[in-house]
C-alpha cells in the first residue's frame, strides 16, 4: 500500500505542477531552521534509490516527516543526508545538507512521471518514489497533466516560481 500523501506531499506537487508562486519575501537566499511549535510525526519511511551529482542509483532511505504545516523528507545516501523541506502556506521548498542548519531555498524541482523519478537542483538530489507521483497523477486529474511525462519549476532567487515547463517545453535556454 502507497504510504499516504501529506499536506506537504499535496504542497509540492502543488509547486511542481506550477500551480502556486511564493511571495518574495517568503524566502531569502537561506534562511535558519524554523522553530518546532508541534511534536514531529514520522509519515513513512521508504526504501529506494536515490543519486547525487547525477552519479549512478544508490541504495537510500526516505523519511517523511509531518511538522504541521511544513514537511521534511529526509534521504540517507551511505553516510550522507539530504533534506527537502516543503512548508505549506506559503508554499516554499528548500534544501538542507549534511550537518549544514541552514536551509537554501531550491532552483528548480522536477518530475518524471515514467520513471517515477523527482529531481531537485537539476541532478543534484534525484530519487525515485514508486507511489508519489503515480498519487499526483491521481489527485491532478485535470487537462494539465494528461499525457505528460516531464514537470519542471524553476525557483527564482527571490523563492518565487519563475516558470514552469512540460515535456519537450523544458529544453528551452530559461536563463
Amino acid at each position: 500500500m502507497p504510504p499516504p500523501l501529506s499536506r506537504g506531499v499535496l504542497a509540492c506537487a502543488a509547486a511542481l505542477l506550477g500551480s502556486c508562486l511564493m511571495p518574495a519575501a517568503a524566502l531569502s537566499q537561506s534562511q535558519p531552521a524554523p522553530s518546532k511549535a508541534m511534536p514531529s510525526k514520522v509519515l513513512y519511511n521508504l526504501a529506494t534509490q536515490c543519486s547525487l551529482a547525477g552519479g549512478p542509483p544508490q541504495a537510500c532511505t526516505v523519511e517523511a516527516i509531518d511538522e504541521g504545516g511544513t514537511t521534511i523528507y529526509r534521504h540517507r545516501i551511505g553516510a550522507q543526508t539530504i533534506a527537502v523541506r516543503i512548508t505549506d502556506s506559503p508554499v516554499t521548498m528548500a534544501m538542507q545538507s549534511g550537518t549544514s542548519t541552514t536551509w537554501v531555498p531550491l532552483r528548480s524541482a522536477g518530475a518524471l512521471f515514467s520513471t517515477n523519478s523527482i529531481c531537485f537542483n537539476g541532478r543534484e538530489l534525484c530519487v525515485v518514489n514508486p507511489n508519489y507521483l503515480n498519487s499526483v497523477r491521481e489527485d491532478r486529474q485535470d487537462l494539465r497533466l494528461q499525457g505528460r511525462d516531464l514537470v519542471k519549476v524553476h525557483f527564482g532567487p527571490d523563492g518565487r516560481v519563475n516558470a514552469s515547463c512540460y515535456d519537450a517545453g523544458c529544453e528551452a535556454d530559461l536563463r
